[in-house]
């Protein structure tokens, strides 16, 4: 496999110099190194700029309602859970619309990358403020500044259970690769918040004040294994740290079902099943 095994033929629609690019390079080239084919990846898309990757990617794929990637990817694993699955969704559709997902899912543990698009707006429908944008930040919708306190998303996911939790960053494709890598060979819900420019409407959290800001969590020898010093680093770290913050072991969602522990469930014979019995039972 190469990166180009996972590409269609659509060209992207996003802005040139959108933070998009990186990302979807990162996930081809992970995929890549990872040799996985194609036909065993499902990647379930959110609405969003990020979303449009659907055209991009050439891998099983579904296009989620706003804010509900993650329940359908659930469903994707328990069905047949020898499936690698991702999910892509943008900083409005995963904590906005999809806050609550993304805590239960974060508690269930199954075995699925969660790629988190976030340039700190609702780009697709023209910038409006999103949960992570910062306080005062002027949009069309905040026009005297945003008033409320942004959300922190990765530490909702680790006070909720995630077992790994990770941070990247759309210009540093190389490192979002290998964080990539790592999420999808993690046993458990891995998530991973992709900080991202958006170059057309978001002129505050630019490629510059990213870069003024970002550190490498293993460049300052960070234990990824010690869960109160990664809620420091998410909480009272005034920089930007990237990389893996938390990873613990712990049994997977869909592995407490014995029904396929020895079988995906799209493989059981169903049987003969008589229709107008069953509907007159219900």
């Amino acid at each position: 496999m190469n990166p180009n095994s996972y590409k269609t033929k659509c060209s992207p629609t996003w802005c040139p110099g959108c933070g998009n690019f990186g990302i979807e390079w990162a996930i081809r080239q992970a995929l890549a190194e990872l040799e996985i084919p194609s036909h065993e990846v499902v990647v379930v898309f959110g609405i969003g700029c990020s979303g449009n990757m659907a055209d991009n990617l050439k891998v099983y794929g579904f296009h989620a309602l706003h804010g509900r990637a993650l329940p359908v990817a659930l469903g994707v694993k328990l069905a047949n859970h020898k499936l690698k699955v991702l999910a892509v969704a943008g900083d409005g559709d995963a904590y906005a619309e999809g806050t609550n997902h993304l805590i239960h899912t974060s508690r269930y543990n199954p075995d699925i990358t969660y790629i988190v698009c976030n340039n700190h707006s609702f780009s697709l429908t023209t910038g409006q403020a999103s949960p992570t944008s910062r306080t005062g930040y002027v949009t069309k919708t905040t026009p005297w500044g945003e008033i409320k306190k942004p959300l922190n998303p990765l530490a909702l996911s680790l006070v909720s259970g995630a077992s790994f939790v990770a941070r990247g960053f759309a210009a540093e494709p190389q490192h979002l690769k290998d964080l990539i890598k790592v999420g999808i060979n993690h046993k458990g819900f891995a998530h991973i918040d992709v900080f991202q420019q958006c170059v057309t409407l978001n002129k505050v959290q630019t490629l510059e004040y990213f870069r003024e800001r970002i550190y490498k969590l293993d460049e300052k020898n960070h234990d990824p294994h010690n869960r109160d010093l990664a809620m420091d680093k998410l909480e009272k770290d005034e920089k930007l740290p990237i990389g893996i913050f938390y990873q613990e072991s712990r049994p997977t969602y869909e592995s407490n079902f014995p029904q396929i522990e020895k079988e995906v469930l799209v493989g059981k014979e169903l049987g003969k099943i008589n229709l107008d019995d069953l509907i007159a039972h219900l």
